[in-house]
Order: structure tokens, then sequence, then C-alpha cells
């Protein structure tokens, strides 16, 4: 397999269902979907919907019924992004190699359309009801991404961030905030991929653990980016961490044990995969690849 080949067919088939599911720019709020889409069509690495549809086929999934929640997961991601970049939180330009919401539509457009973005994924979700006969497994994964986007995950986990923004942190908050903050998504997009396809509740256990683990590896990965990448390489600011005063692991620990502990999390979110007795080669690939990425 040719994983650069595989993965920039997986993420331009991500980015036709995402655009798929964008809100028309037409009538009185044309402004606001112009801004949503703007942000939506920025780039990334669409890397939750990718996992959604991975875990969906891990277990057997076939259809179109995953592509809702993959339009839902990417807006949901993006409406976090357009808040962090707000000047009341970390106050960036630039995010994926251009300016950011609201530095293009303003501050009041950059909060609109970050709450509009979260409203459109449960509108977008919901019509994936029209799609199966199964309506028991939509409302589980609806169930998933409302708990792991809300207080008790990414949402909490950004509370907690902004709240002890610039003051000391002892591993355990730190492990909290990213565990919550970045971790929740992919446990989230993993967990939707599983349950839609049909995955036991002890399966969905399994895939939520490694999810954790590879959310923990991303989140750990980004720190060392931020000190060791550019900012083209990056698409974003970097030592916006340090600008920010913000506590990482790279400033409690170091750039090597970093890097350690996520190449760590990532081989053993790969076992765990590997513990279901599952094959999905991509999928184990693209954890993998979490180690050495560059952006």
């Amino acid at each position: 397999m040719n994983f650069k080949e595989e993965l920039k067919r997986r993420t331009e088939e991500a980015e036709h269902v995402i655009r798929e599911y964008l809100p028309e720019e037409s009538g009185f709020a044309k402004t606001m979907a112009e801004a949503m889409n703007y942000s939506m069509m920025a780039g990334g690495k669409r890397l939750r919907p990718i996992l959604i549809r991975e875990t969906y086929e891990l277990f057997g999934g076939k259809d179109k019924l995953c592509e809702p929640f993959m339009a839902a997961m990417e807006m949901i991601h993006t409406h976090s992004l357009i808040h962090d970049d707000l000047p009341a939180l970390d106050n960036d330009d630039y995010r994926r190699g251009r300016l950011t919401t609201h530095k293009v539509y303003g501050e009041a457009m950059g909060v609109l359309s970050g709450v509009a973005l979260l409203n459109r994924a449960y509108e977008v979700m919901l019509s994936a009801f029209d799609l199966t006969e199964d309506k028991d497994r939509v409302i589980a994964a609806m169930r998933i991404i409302a708990d792991k986007t809300g207080i008790n995950g990414m949402l909490g986990g950004q509370s907690v961030d902004v709240e002890n923004d610039g003051k000391p942190l002892e591993h355990k908050m730190l492990d909290y905030i990213y565990k919550n903050k970045t971790s929740a998504l992919i446990e989230a997009s993993m967990m939707t991929g599983a349950v839609l396809a049909g995955a036991s509740e002890k399966e969905l256990e399994i895939v939520e653990q490694a999810a954790e683990n590879i959310g923990l590896a991303f989140q750990i990965q980004d720190d060392i980016l931020d000190v060791t990448s550019t900012q083209e390489e990056l698409g974003k600011p970097i030592h916006s961490d340090e600008k920010n005063n913000k506590v990482t692991y790279v400033s409690l620990v170091g750039a090597p044990a970093a890097a350690s502990r996520v190449k760590e999390l990532s081989d053993h979110a790969v076992e765990l995969l590997d513990d279901l007795d599952r094959k999905n080669g991509f999928l184990d690939l693209l954890v993998e690849s979490l180690v050495s990425r560059r952006k």
C-alpha cells in the first residue's frame, strides 16, 4: 500500500462529502454562510472524518450512513478552531495557511459563524435518519458526539484550558485538558464509525481507549511542532504556546521525552486496534503517521 496516495484519496473523498453538506450562500444570512464555508474549506488534514469512515469500514460498514457524521464532525472541529483563534482566546491571525475567520469577517461574525457551524452539525446528523431503517444506531452515534463535544468533553476541556491560561499546571490537569479538548473528538469520531456499523459494547470500549491514545499523541505532537516546525509547514504561527504562556508537554518534560510519549501512545493504539481481530491496514498506518507528521 502506498500510504501517501491512499491518504490523498481518502482526504479528497472527505472533502467531497463535506462540500455536500455546507450551507448555501444566499439570502439575508449570506455573510454568515460565507464565513462558515470559508473556515470549512480552508483545507486541513480531515483526520476526524477519515477516522469515522475507516472505523465504520473496519466494522463492516459499506454504505453512506457515516457520511453525514463525517461532515458534522468536521463542522464541530472547525467551530472549535474558529473560537480558539478569537482575540478572547489564542488571538491568532493565521490558520491552515491563511487569515483566520475573525480577521476576514470580523470578531462578531467569527463568534456567530462558529456557533452556526456547531448547530449545523446537528442539523446534518439528523439527516442520517433518512439513510437507514436502524434509527437506534443514529441515536447512539448522536449521543456519543453530544457527550464528547459538551461539558464532559471538548468544551469542558476548552474551559479548563482558558481558566488556567498562563498558570502553572501539573501533569494531571494537563492530561485532563488534552483528553477533553483534543482526544474527545478523536474518540467521538472513531466510536461513531464503530457504533454506526454495529460494533458491540466491548468493541466500542476498545475503540474508545485506542482513540484516547491517538488523541493524546496528536496533541502532544502539536506541542512539539509548535517549537520545532515553521509557519510555512504548519500553516499557522509557531511558538504560539510560548506567546500565550501555555504549559505543554514540551515545556513540562522537554521535546525528546514528549516525542517518546507520542510513539508510546501511538504504538499502544495500534495494539488495541489489533486486539479487535479486524484488519484495516490503512488505519494502522494513519495512526503510526502521527509520530512523524510535520504539520
